[in-house]
C-alpha cells in the first residue's frame, strides 16, 4: 500500500466541464470545474448557488445568485455531479393524493 492519498472519485474527466455541488447545510450551486485537489476542494468558475424556498428550507428554487469564481472547501462538499447528461424526473416514491 503506498503512502500517497488518493480520492475515491476521479474528477479529472470533469475538469472545464459543467459540475453541480450539493454542500453540507443544503446549499447548491453549478459552474465550471476549474481544479480540484486531493482533500476534495474544489475550484468553480461561473458558479450560480441555487436558493432555497424561505419556506421550507429543505426545498431548492428556480432562484438564482451569481457567485463568479469561488472555492468549495472538501469538507463542505458531499455531492458532485456533472450537469450534461443529467435530467430531473418525478420522485417515483411519492404516493398519489387519492391513495
Amino acid at each position: 500500500m503506498s503512502g500517497r492519498k488518493e480520492t475515491v472519485l476521479d474528477l479529472a474527466k470533469f475538469v472545464d466541464k459543467g459540475v453541480q455541488v450539493k454542500l453540507t447545510g443544503g446549499r447548491q450551486v453549478t459552474g465550471t470545474l476549474k481544479g480540484y485537489d486531493q482533500l476534495l476542494n474544489l475550484v468553480l468558475d461561473e458558479a450560480v448557488e441555487f436558493l432555497r424556498d424561505p419556506d421550507d428550507p429543505l426545498k431548492t428554487t428556480d432562484q438564482t445568485r451569481p457567485l463568479g469564481l469561488i472555492v468549495c472547501r472538501g469538507t463542505a462538499v458531499m455531492l458532485v455531479s456533472p450537469t450534461d447528461g443529467t435530467d430531473e424526473i418525478a420522485n417515483p416514491f411519492l404516493q398519489p393524493e387519492g391513495a
